[in-house]
């Protein structure tokens, strides 16, 4: 019966005499997992939002744009937080400017 104790149970460490070493193995495996949440979610992440506000700032009137919404339009005025997309002819919605989810190339709206 103690042996089968014993292998769900460890001994006590001050038995084996090896508390030092244990408190830094211990700490190793929260580290660790640190480092590998930081470079598979954390830092790609931030590279994508960094990506996108340098996308936002750069839109100017005359692109082709996609909104978070899924408004598909053509930039016809820019504002420090707003712009202004034409969206068929003559009809104009103002739009966040933190909403556009893509730039298009040239000649998308026509097309679709």
């Amino acid at each position: 019966m103690d042996s089968l104790l014993a292998f769900f149970i460890d001994s006590a460490w001050a038995q084996t005499g090896g508390g030092a070493a244990s408190g830094y193995s211990a700490l190793l495996f929260p580290v660790a997992l640190i480092v590998v949440f930081y470079f598979l979610l954390i830092r790609p992440q931030q590279k994508k939002q960094k990506e996108h506000r340098q996308m936002v700032e750069t839109v100017a009137a005359g692109d082709e744009i996609v909104t978070g919404g899924g408004v598909l339009g053509k930039v016809t005025e820019v504002g420090e937080q707003f712009l202004t997309v034409e969206v068929a002819d003559g009809v104009s919605v103002k739009v966040q400017r933190h909403t556009v989810a893509t730039v298009l190339p040239k000649g998308t709206v026509k097309s679709a």
